[in-house]
């Protein structure tokens, strides 16, 4: 049974335990009544089409070799990148932002310091949208979210598209440069 489904009814089954009369007759002591609040859902339990998760696209995904060019190529980017922050390699994510890191607007002492406020990480990507290009490079959007809780035990739900960036094989680009790479991030805070 759902976690929520269980919270609520067992409030609803301790408010119908109180009674507002006594069997000799006399005035029941006050009790003060607290409005039964809505369950509170961990960030966890939110499924893909649900507020607050990934977009529900239920279009199967090729379980064969991925072209790392393709966009899927660029979602196993994106997936290591959330692997590497859920084990704590703030470091080695950063590296995965374009220009060696230096496109997430940080330094990796910045960054680093910035992921460090997390006590635990958990990430999802969904589905590589529509690949386009642009003066030799090729972009691809991919929703993704990260929740977990923070080290004030406070739980978090950021989601949003990540834009990935690759240089297309043009004369004078290196192999570095033909890989995906972070180029922005539109994440925000979720309820």
């Amino acid at each position: 049974m759902d976690r929520r489904w269980i919270i609520m009814a067992l409030a609803m089954a301790s408010a119908a335990c109180g009674s507002t009369s006594s069997d000799d007759g006399t005035q029941p002591s006050p009790v003060t009544e607290e409005k039964p609040q809505a369950p509170v859902v961990a960030p966890e339990a939110i499924k893909p089409g649900e507020p607050g998760g990934l977009p529900d696209d239920r279009t199967p995904i090729s379980e064969g070799a991925i072209d790392p060019k393709s966009g899927q190529g660029a979602g196993q980017v994106l997936q290591l990148f959330g692997g590497l922050l859920e084990q704590r390699k703030f470091g080695e994510a950063y590296r995965l932002w374009s220009d060696d890191g230096r496109a997430s607007g940080l330094s990796q002492g910045q960054f680093v310091a910035a992921y460090d406020k997390y006590a635990e990480i958990h990430s999802e990507v969904g589905a590589p949208g529509q690949m386009e290009g642009a003066a030799g490079s090729a972009y691809v959007d991919i929703p993704f979210r990260l929740y977990g809780n923070l080290k004030s035990g406070d739980a978090f739900n950021l989601v949003g598209p990540v834009t990935l960036r690759r240089v297309n094989d043009v004369p004078g680009s290196t192999e570095e440069q033909r890989r995906w790479h972070i180029y922005k991030s539109d994440l925000d805070a979720r309820p």
